[in-house]
């Protein structure tokens, strides 16, 4: 079926978001004309206004209104610690954890050079001066299981031992109540590859 021009422009703009196909991007584009005029008002001007005012915190990159985002300006996080996250929204898990004080560098993706993505694409040169121009003495790099976060990973440990700072990678496997029936053979490599010993007491 043929749309008219501007709901056309809707749906194909709602298919930027991920996880929303043709349909999807329908149905959603239909609720707001249809049933919640207010609701699109409210998300364009939400949408326009964090556009124009949130961009990426100067020290980690993370999403901020401010040069520098509120965690990078926490005087009670631990400094000489520093996690590596691929997205901002890992930053996020890793908080929602409450396992960790530090503070962070957000990548912005992985190294993939099929896909163009190259060290510079990641913020390496700023990524370097941290480990120069701070106390950090640790970092954890917390990229995916995949085969390019774990390429990510060595590069980034690579360029720490380059500067004597400790380079640490956060543990994969099974999760906390799963039964090793249901976890596929990647993971369970993983954990095994990353056991550890049993306290004897």
């Amino acid at each position: 079926m043929k749309f008219s021009p501007r709901l056309q422009q809707l749906m194909t703009a709602l298919r930027c978001l991920p996880g929303v196909g043709p349909k999807s991007a329908q149905r959603m584009a239909f609720h707001l004309l249809e049933k919640d005029r207010d609701g699109a008002r409210g998300l364009a001007d939400a949408l326009d206004g964090a556009l124009a005012a949130v961009g990426l915190c100067a020290r980690c990159r993370m999403l901020a209104e401010q040069d520098i985002c509120p965690i990078c300006a926490d005087k009670t996080r631990d400094d000489t610690r520093l996690c590596v996250v691929e997205t901002p929204a890992d930053v996020i898990a890793v908080e929602e954890s409450a396992a960790y004080r530090g503070l962070y560098f957000v990548l912005m993706g992985r190294l993939s050079p099929l896909d163009g993505i190259g060290p510079e694409e990641l913020g390496v040169d700023l990524f370097k001066d941290r480990l120069v121009d701070s106390d950090i003495k640790e970092i954890i790099v917390a990229t995916s299981a995949t085969v390019e976060g774990e390429a990510t990973a060595a590069y980034l440990g690579r360029l720490a031992g380059e500067r004597n700072v400790a380079a640490t990678r956060i543990a994969h496997g099974v999760p906390i109540g799963g039964e090793l029936e249901y976890v596929d053979s990647s993971t369970l490599s993983l954990a095994i590859g990353a056991r550890t010993a049993l306290g004897t007491e």
